[in-house]
């Protein structure tokens, strides 16, 4: 999915300066027969509604003097929406956030320091710390997932193409059977479709030695960017995946419009928990593979990363409640048989250990495939920097700058640079 919008806007920083003035309370508060009102903050489907709706009542039985309102909101949206609200001083007292917004609602003092707060005691520390900034654990994550590969065997074998051994496969190999599944299929499938995403970026650079970002800057050589977009180049000239424009035109289009989940692509990158999602709107087998590598790389640069997280706002009127509902939905058995993997694996041990019988087919082959590669991964990633909310738009612009010919890869290396590193310190 695309992360195109920014975080907070300038327009709405604006509107927080105006909201000084006509500050309407914190947005928590006691319902009509005397309990505690908390709002919860989050984005989603029906689908996910229906779940937090089922765990939000099971939460308010065994907590009688809570009451908890859901504030859904779709994902195109979310981040206006809850921005004004924060901006008028109106915050939910627990908020849903992804990695790339925690910094910037952190540092802006948005968040509630929950360590002491929520038991975390049975989450893994590398993933632990990635909700922490500057010594605070501001976020809880939900559950886990690995930007990965996903293929499709079936469509693979009727091109007579020849999965790869992801263990050892390199990004020529990746070229090549993609390369092979458009000429097999003599122009129905299309091997893949191009994609933007940080993680991707970031996988790469881990196999050439270098961080994503270093400090409020980034640690990414000119290159390294040249070296990732040939790869791009490769794929569009062997005819591997479409021509940029058709890649461009489906890349914001959710899972059930892309090649894998119409079936006209055989591979795709994803995050590991859209497995299950690509499994049902395509109606096939897919299955989950390793990232390729550079030839010769000591590490696979793969790694784990919340879903989302769970945070609490600052200015709650009910911290200590709030606290207890987010213990609830991480730790709680009884949550996670609601939940399932809807917000990732779970983070929490214990729980997954409960649930996973019960997660459907494609979220136990999440399950295992994450547990075959836990001992490859890299350290998961800290919160990324203030204004990186929008680096998924600069990657997508000057990669299309390349691919159409309107700039030279020095050039746009230079210039993706300079505005991405002006952008992070701003």
């Amino acid at each position: 999915m695309s992360s195109g919008k920014k975080i907070w806007s300038a327009a709405l920083l604006a509107t927080a300066m105006l909201a000084a003035t006509t500050a309407c309370g914190s947005g928590s508060g006691e319902s009509a027969d005397g309990k505690v009102k908390l709002r919860f903050s989050y984005w989603g489907s029906g689908v996910r509604q229906k779940m937090t709706d089922e765990a939000i009542a099971k939460f308010e039985a065994k907590n009688p003097t809570i009451d908890v309102e859901g504030e859904i909101s779709d994902f195109p949206s979310y981040y206006d929406t809850l921005s004004t609200k924060v901006a008028a001083k109106d915050a939910p007292d627990i908020m849903a956030l992804e990695i790339r917004a925690l910094r910037e609602y952190a540092e802006r003092g948005t968040l509630a320091d929950l360590a002491a707060k929520v038991n975390t005691g049975d989450i893994d520390d590398k993933v632990l710390t990635t909700g922490a900034i500057d010594g605070k654990q501001y976020a809880i994550p939900s559950g886990v997932n690995a930007f990965s590969m996903v293929v499709n065997p079936g469509l693979v074998k009727q091109a007579k193409a020849t999965l790869p051994d992801d263990g050892s496969w390199t990004w020529e190999d990746f070229v090549e059977l993609n390369s092979k599944v458009t000429s097999g299929s003599g122009g129905k499938v299309t091997g893949t479709q191009l994609t933007w995403n940080p993680a991707y970026l970031q996988i790469y650079a881990a196999q050439k030695g270098e961080k994503f970002y270093e400090g409020n800057k980034l640690g990414l050589s000119p290159q390294t960017i040249k070296d990732w977009w040939v790869i791009t180049q490769n794929l569009i000239k062997t005819k591997g995946s479409p021509a940029a424009a058709k890649s461009s035109e489906i890349y914001d289009a959710g899972i059930e419009e892309t090649l894998i989940g119409t079936n006209t692509g055989a591979t795709s990158m994803i995050w590991s928990n859209v497995l299950g999602a690509a499994t049902k709107a395509s109606g096939q087998t897919l299955e989950l593979l390793r990232m390729p590598k550079i030839e010769g790389a000591t590490t696979g640069g793969m790694f784990l990363q919340p879903a989302m997280f769970y945070t609490a706002s600052a200015t709650s009127e009910h911290a200590a409640e709030a606290a207890k509902f987010i213990d609830f939905m991480v730790n709680d058995p009884e949550a996670g048989q609601i939940i399932l993997s809807d917000r990732g694996l779970p983070a929490n041990a214990k729980v997954l250990s409960a649930v996973s019988d019960k997660l459907p087919e494609a979220d136990q082959k999440t399950m295992a495939f994450v547990n075959k590669i836990r001992g490859e991964l890299v350290e998961s990633p800290a919160a990324p920097p203030k204004g990186s909310s929008a680096m998924e738009d600069v990657i997508r612009r000057y990669t299309e700058e390349v691919v159409f010919g309107r700039m030279t890869p020095d050039e746009a290396a230079q210039k993706f640079i300079a505005e991405a590193n002006a952008m992070l310190a701003g």
